[in-house]
């Protein structure tokens, strides 16, 4: 392989993609290929994530099979741009590495880079006086453009690009025009400058390269002209006057200034040096900050002296600020409002994560869950994040150093859970709010801010900027009054200045009477005078709902979160969707619900408490047991639809039909059901914990077992094993024990997939036992089967034949032929372990002949597997081979890519034993894309034998 020499592929972005090959003009096939092919282009010669790759390619739009397809368009792609290439030959081009793709491209092979080192070397020259040079490199650089980047090319990544890539065109050929103009160059360079003024109207830059070439051809009154145009614009658009530079340079034109008559001028008076390239994207996780924020003005003394203690340089220490406070004292927003304001000295990018550490589900956020969304936003592939959170902690910490990063950690429980997030190298900030004290960081040295209620005149500020200065200024007293019995809390008085700017025909005066006359609170919010509880305003503005958006109010304060849909909120209600949007956009208007995306609504956690204090005080306990009811009905039966969809193999659930009031979406393809898992899953495990925690016992196991397949498939092997505790333990109090037993099995089965082998012996064995209390031959015949896998992981093969032997005689005893075949086919393999060549055969053999005669692929799939297993262990590769080929085409067919990608291991092991390396590592190579994508530990093993040959 490594005396071949590399085809000659050049590649042309900067216009229509275009890709040569020597001489030759490729075809690239189709658009989604080209898409792919320019993103590798941009990155050439840096390896590309297989997740970054489909973000850049799809983005939120990516179907559930991304991997396949950007498998396909890959191969596609290594077709065209090495079309001689042997199909068992490894690509030069176009590799998979362990960060990625990785398209390897010898220097200039790429416009794009030309353009670059064009760009570079004309600025080089710049800086030692050479300008002609700089002026011959600045015209090649922009001879290469043929269009825009890109051109007919679509994609979220391509699109953003394209748009950083124009801006850099305009600021070369600006910095050209600059060179040519010092040059003394003699074409005529005004036409062109009128017409890239009409193209960039407030580009100042421009404007004023064209008032000095006009100028310089002797046309002093049209270069004036061109400034009064100027000016004119920009005050008519933006309402701004030209900017200094432009003013001098029109005052210097006036005095007709001799420095601006050829050239020996200096062009650096007319603008500002060569724009910087941007930067590569970077997370910018911010949220929005609130336009009308008031007050706070100690407190962001105290934070800016932070940075100014620092000089503005953070290499010397990651520097952590604790901001405390009550709830709903604005401790996020001040957060916020700080962030945005020192961002720009954080140019590798600002996280932003909300802890939920007060939760009033108590559902505070893992850190390990923080540390992969953080992961995700640096394109990190889920492959590289290891199950423990020691290890993503490891990899985020080594993520972050060197770089300047903000991190900002909102809503904390406690030092515990914020001590992993944190960056282990210097250049970073971390931002806590929490309305814990965090004594833990303090004491380590973390700087400690507390947000106390608000001023009087902060308070009174607020108010005018919500209601304005005129209305506020026009009852001074009924101000004062309603500052007083808010306390300065921000959250109060944001509510009140709502109720007040959506009715402006209601007296301020009227609004402080009710709020002096109600009576209520909010524990959260009880400070030193009666004066600071909260429930007042917020049950206030509870009571101004309709009958009916208050009934809905109260019951979504039964939801677990962290969100709810319109059709779930339409369950929890009893009534169709139509009826519930509207009632949904009233409490939206009413500011107590959060419409995050479309058709997804929120809590603040306060809000939630309020709800359901509500519900608990004015629905009775049939009536909220109803909702819970009606709203895991929701829950369980999507969930089952998406379940048979994806996963049509599994044993599937009989259940009855939904109940009355209860909504369920239509799923009607692969697409809606996957994106339904991904969407809900926090919701459905949250709900899951709901159901086992009121009663629903019932609820709990069944959203536990259609939660399994997908658990499984996408490597959440934790929330798979938790979901199946749960499932236990509700069989448990339904003194259930086949349903214990199947708990049990499965949850070995989740434990396996962990690599915690004794934890997975320990339940199935118990399920074993179970089912055998129970006289259930067939699952104690299952469980056999399932305690021997965990048995064989050991390396206690015999003892795995032993149960498989087991499981064999009770499916002969019962006629379960199906199961006799599945017990053969693993007895087979036990066989074959332990060097029993002819037995292993021969079980494997009749294994297949009936299945062969069931014709039912997920069972005979095992069969075609553990044959081919069978005679690559007795040295046959040739059959191992093309039983395993066999199995891989169901497999596939089957949609399992767990057993594809296993079949794939051992089909690239077959080869190996053959001498065929080339083959071997196609099918390993293959193999580990698939436990890549699926977050499998066994990667690193596959990993291992493609590094190894």
């Amino acid at each position: 392989m490594s005396g071949q020499v590399a085809p000659a592929v050049r590649l042309e972005v900067l216009g229509r993609l275009q890709a040569w090959r020597d001489d030759t003009l490729l075809s690239l096939g189709p658009v989604q290929q080209r898409v792919v092919l320019a993103v590798l282009a941009v990155h050439a010669n840096r390896p590309v994530g297989r997740e970054q790759l489909i973000d850049a390619v799809w983005g939120a739009a990516a179907p559930a099979y991304a991997v396949n397809l950007l498998q396909k368009h890959v191969s596609g792609l290594r077709r065209v741009l090495e079309p001689v290439r042997s199909a068992r030959a490894p690509s030069q081009l176009l590799t998979w590495t362990d960060s990625g793709y990785l398209l390897s491209l010898p220097p200039g092979s790429v416009d794009l880079e030309v353009f670059d080192q064009e760009v570079a070397a004309a600025r080089a020259a710049r800086a030692v006086g050479d300008l002609p040079a700089a002026a011959r490199a600045l015209h090649a650089a922009l001879r290469l453009w043929r269009g825009p980047a890109f051109d007919g090319l679509f994609s979220p990544f391509l699109d953003a690009e394209r748009d950083r890539l124009a801006e850099r065109r305009i600021g070369v050929r600006e910095e050209r025009v600059e060179v040519d103009l010092a040059v003394g160059d003699d074409h005529d360079l005004v036409p062109e400058l009128r017409q890239l003024v009409a193209e960039h109207p407030l580009r100042e830059r421009l404007r004023g390269l064209l008032m000095l070439a006009l100028y310089r051809s002797g046309r002093q009154a049209e270069a004036l002209a061109a400034f009064r145009e100027a000016q004119k614009y920009l005050a008519e658009e933006l309402g701004v006057e030209p900017t200094a530079q432009l003013q001098q340079l029109h005052m210097r034109i006036l005095a007709t200034d001799p420095t601006l008559a050829g050239p020996t001028a200096q062009p650096a008076a007319v603008s500002a040096a060569p724009e910087p390239e941007p930067r590569p994207p970077t997370p910018a996780q911010l949220p929005r900050g609130m336009p009308d924020f008031t007050g706070r003005e100690a407190e962001l003394a105290r934070l800016h002296s932070l940075v100014a203690g620092n000089d503005g340089d953070f290499d010397r220490a990651v520097v952590i600020t604790a901001i405390a406070g009550t709830a709903g004292v604005g401790k996020t927003s001040l957060a916020v409002h700080w962030a945005h304001q020192i961002s720009h000295l954080f140019p590798d990018g600002q996280l932003y994560v909300n802890l939920r550490g007060f939760d009033p589900q108590g559902a505070a956020m893992e850190p390990g869950e923080a540390i992969r969304g953080f992961l995700d936003a640096f394109g990190v592939p889920s492959h590289r994040a290891s199950a423990s959170l020691e290890a993503q902690a490891a990899l985020y910490r080594s993520l972050l150093a060197g770089r300047r990063v903000l991190v900002v950690l909102d809503n904390a429980r406690d030092a515990e859970q914020v001590i992993p997030l944190l960056p282990g190298a210097p250049g970073c900030l971390v931002v806590v709010t929490s309305r814990s004290r965090l004594f833990g960081l303090v004491a380590t040295g973390a700087f400690p801010v507390a947000v106390d209620l608000l001023s009087a005149d902060e308070a009174r500020e607020l108010l005018a900027r919500r209601l304005g200065s005129d209305r506020v200024a026009a009852e001074p007293e009924a101000v004062d009054d309603i500052i007083a019995a808010c306390a300065g809390l921000p959250l109060a008085l944001s509510i009140v200045a709502a109720r007040a700017a959506v009715h402006p025909r209601f007296p301020l005066a009227a609004l402080a009477e009710e709020l002096r006359t109600a009576r209520g609170g909010l524990d959260a919010f009880v400070g030193e005078s009666a004066a600071t509880d909260a429930r007042t305003v917020l049950s206030w503005s509870y009571q101004t709902l309709s009958a009916e958006a208050a009934r809905l109010f109260r019951l979504l304060g039964l939801h677990p979160g962290p969100s709810v849909t319109t059709l779930a909120a339409a369950s929890l209600a009893g009534v169709p969707p139509p009826r519930v949007r509207p009632l949904l956009g009233e409490l939206v208007g009413a500011h107590l619900l959060d419409e995050r995306t479309p058709g997804r609504f929120t809590f603040h956690d306060l809000l939630r408490a309020y709800a359901r204090e509500q519900a608990e005080a004015v629905d009775s306990d049939a009536s909220r047991r109803a909702a819970i009811g009606r709203m895991l009905d929701h829950y369980l039966h999507a969930t089952n639809v998406a379940d048979r969809l994806l996963y049509p193999y599994r044993d599937q659930l009989a259940l009855p039909p939904p109940g009355p009031g209860v909504t369920v979406p239509e799923l009607t393809g692969l697409d809606q059901a996957l994106a339904w898992f991904t969407v809900e899953q926090p919701v459905l495990l949250a709900a899951t914990d709901l159901a086992l925690g009121t009663g629903f016992e019932t609820h709990a196991a069944q959203l536990a077992w259609v939660l399994t397949a997908f658990l499984n498939s996408k490597g959440h092997w934790r929330d798979w094993a938790a979901s199946q505790r749960a499932a236990l333990e509700a069989a448990r109090r339904l003194a259930d024990p086949a349903g214990q037993a199947t708990a049990h099995r499965v949850l070995g089965v989740a434990y396996m997939q962990l690599g915690r082998y004794d934890d997975a012996y320990v339940h199935n064995r118990q399920a074993l036992d179970l089912f055998a209390t129970l006289d259930d031959n067939a699952k104690q015949a299952r469980a056999h089967l399932s305690l021997g896998w965990v048995l064989a992981h050991q390396g206690r093969a015999a003892e795995a034949l032993v149960h498989a032997e087991q499981a064999l005689e009770l499916s002969r005893k019962m006629g379960d032929r199906l199961g006799e075949a599945d017990a053969l086919s693993f007895a087979g393999r036990y066989h074959a372990r332990l060097g029993h060549h002819q037995q292993a055969l021969d079980y494997c053999e009749r294994s297949l002949e009936l299945n062969r005669a069931f014709q039912d692929q997920s069972h005979l799939v095992n069969s075609w597997y553990s044959l081919g297993y069978a005679h690559h262990q007795t040295g046959h590769h040739t059959e191992a081979i093309s039983c395993y080929e066999r199995a891989l085409a169901l497999w596939r067919e089957l949609g399992d890519r767990d057993g594809h990608s296993r079949t794939l291991v051992d089909l690239g092991d077959a080869h190996d034993d053959m001498g065929n390396l080339d083959a071997a590592q196609a099918a390993w190579q293959q193999a580990l894309d698939t436990l890549e994508a699926l977050g499998h530990p066994d990667a690193e093993r596959v990993r291992a034998k493609l590094r190894t040959a």
